[in-house]
C-alpha cells in the first residue's frame, strides 16, 4: 500500500502539521488501522478507501486515527489526503473530491490559493470554567466555552497564548477531545490559537483544522466578518483561512508532500 507523510496547512516542509496518508488496497478493520497509526506516531493518520469513486454521492471513505484512538473530524489530514489524491493519484483537480466520514460527507476543492475544505461548523456555547483548568493551563480564561469535542478558552492577548506552558498530565484528566486556547491577533492574523489533546496522545497539535470549525464562528461573531485568517502559534506554526457559512465552515490551506513509500504487510506471528 502507498503511504505518504504530508505537511498540511504549510507552504514548505517542516511547517504546518504532518499527517500520514495511507491509501488502502482493500477495506481494513479498525484494529489494524489503529496499529498503523500508533506505528506512524503522528497526530493523525488518515486512511483512504477508494472503493467508491470520489465523485459518487457517498464519496471515498476517510477514517482518522491518532496514536491512541479514532476521531470524528480532522482537518489537516483531510487536506493532506486531498493533496495526495490530486498530486500523485491522478484525480481530476477540476472536480471536487467527496469524502464519506463519521462527520458526514466532506468536500475538498482546488483553488487559486491552495485547497478549500467544506466542514461542519462546531460553535462553542458559553460554559463555566472547569475546576482546575486555569491551573492546568497556566492561565485564567476571560471567556470559556464548549462544543461537542473540545473546551474553548479565550485568553487576554496573543502573547499569553504563545507563552503558555501547560501541565499536560493535568490536562489529560478533562473529559474532552482537547482544549483550544485563543486570543485576538495582531497584524496579518485576525486571531491566534493553540490546541492541546494529551488525552488522545497528542500533547500539542501543530495546526488543527477541526479546531477552526469552532474558532471561525467564535471570532466571526466578535469581529463582524465571515472571512478570517487564523494562526496556530505552535512551535511549527501554521495559517488557516476560515470562512463561516452558517452551519458550515470553509478551511483553506496548502500542503507539501514530505515523504512517500510503501507499507509492507506481514503476517502476525
Amino acid at each position: 500500500m502507498k503511504i505518504f507523510v504530508v505537511d498540511a496547512f504549510a507552504d514548505a516542509v517542516f511547517q504546518g502539521n504532518p499527517a500520514a496518508v495511507c491509501l488502502l488496497d482493500r477495506p481494513r478493520d479498525a484494529r489494524w488501522m489503529q496499529a498503523v497509526a500508533a506505528e506512524m506516531n503522528l497526530s493523525e493518520t488518515v486512511f483512504v478507501d477508494r472503493s467508491a469513486p470520489a465523485d459518487s454521492p457517498a464519496g471515498m471513505g476517510l477514517r482518522w486515527f491518532t496514536p491512541t484512538g479514532e476521531v470524528d473530524l480532522c482537518g489537516h489530514a483531510t487536506l493532506a489526503a486531498a493533496h495526495v489524491l490530486w498530486e500523485r493519484e491522478g484525480e481530476d483537480a477540476r472536480r471536487p473530491l467527496r469524502f464519506a466520514t463519521r462527520s458526514g460527507v466532506l468536500t475538498a476543492e482546488r483553488g487559486e490559493d491552495g485547497i478549500s475544505l467544506d466542514f461542519p461548523a462546531e460553535p462553542a456555547e458559553e460554559a463555566e470554567v472547569p475546576d482546575g483548568l486555569p491551573e492546568a493551563l497556566g492561565a485564567k480564561p476571560v471567556w470559556m466555552g464548549r462544543n461537542r469535542f473540545d473546551y474553548l478558552a479565550e485568553l487576554t492577548d496573543e502573547r499569553e497564548v504563545a507563552e503558555l506552558r501547560p501541565d499536560f498530565a493535568a490536562l489529560r484528566a478533562f473529559p474532552v477531545r482537547g482544549i483550544i486556547v485563543t486570543a485576538r491577533g495582531r497584524g496579518e492574523h485576525d486571531f491566534v490559537s493553540r490546541f492541546f489533546a494529551p488525552r488522545h496522545g497528542v500533547d500539542e497539535d501543530p495546526v488543527t483544522g477541526s479546531a477552526h470549525c469552532c474558532l471561525g464562528p467564535f471570532w466571526s461573531a466578535r469581529l463582524g466578518r465571515r472571512r478570517l485568517t487564523g494562526y496556530q502559534c505552535s512551535p511549527r506554526g501554521g495559517r488557516v483561512r476560515v470562512t463561516t457559512r452558517g452551519d458550515r465552515v470553509g478551511l483553506d490551506g496548502r500542503a507539501v508532500i514530505f515523504m512517500s513509500g510503501e507499507l509492507h504487510e506481514r503476517e502476525e506471528r
